[in-house]
């Protein structure tokens, strides 16, 4: 699985370093700007790990905010971008995330993640790996697909299953194989559950400017979500999970 999502984003990495910023609505008007609510204003003296960075939008960001930034992919492609875009204003490195992190313990005041997980089938490697490189007190952000939206692309039916789902993204003419898994709901939280204290479960809805560019697209995501984003915390020590 890991192998066929490097390919994935190998093959879409200049498409998310040249259009996605800007053509994107899911990505401009709707993912973004919900999780960027959602971080300080101020990242000054903060190390923050950007966990799936693709071609490094998250990493500009949170440079920009003041934070000294880690940025991980597993596409080499991708990693080039990010490096491209970010120059040397922050490390960047390819690795697998569902791979033992070569971070010490407690060396992160947050940990963003992008619509990252549903390519993972099993959270409890990265999930415990990220507590383990978190400090106490440390923010998780993470997005991934609704369960809602998901379920739409099911071939089983089966709601309370973990699917393993191809989805076909149409880039420049030519359809692309996209791998990743589908989940429930309750899988989602009582797997976050275990590893952190949950603060908030934010299912975004569209900005006004994308209601400017595609009405039909936004009235839909109005009604029914697409993405959906938790932030949750590593308990400070002394207490227990």
């Amino acid at each position: 699985m890991n192998n066929r999502v490097k390919e994935t984003y190998n093959q879409l990495a200049n498409d998310y370093e040249h259009n996605v910023d800007t053509k994107s609505l899911f990505n401009t008007e709707y993912e973004r700007p919900a999780m960027m609510k959602l971080l300080p204003n101020d990242l000054r003296d903060k190390k923050v790990l950007d966990a799936g960075c693709a071609a490094g939008w998250y990493t500009e960001q949170l440079v920009n905010l003041g934070a000294e930034v880690t940025a991980t992919d597993i596409s080499p492609k991708m990693i080039e971008a990010t490096k491209r875009r970010i120059g040397k204003n922050a490390k960047v490195l390819c690795m697998d995330l569902e791979e033992k992190l070569p971070f010490a313990d407690e060396t992160f005041d947050v940990i963003l993640s992008s619509l990252v997980l549903h390519y993972l089938k099993d959270w409890s490697k990265p999930f415990s790996e990220f507590r383990r490189i978190l400090k106490p007190d440390g923010k998780l952000l993470f997005s991934v697909h609704h369960p809602f939206m998901d379920i739409k692309l099911s071939e089983n039916g089966d709601y309370f299953s973990t699917e393993f789902i191809i989805d076909q993204w149409e880039r420049e003419g030519t359809l692309i194989e996209v791998p990743f898994y589908r989940r429930p709901l309750q899988e989602i939280v009582n797997e976050t559950a275990a590893y952190f204290l949950l603060e908030k479960l934010i299912e975004p809805q569209p900005t006004r400017a994308f209601q400017k560019v595609e009405l039909v697209k936004y009235e839909k995501l109005m009604k029914s979500p697409h993405f959906m984003i938790v932030k949750a915390v590593k308990e400070k020590k002394g207490k227990t999970i």
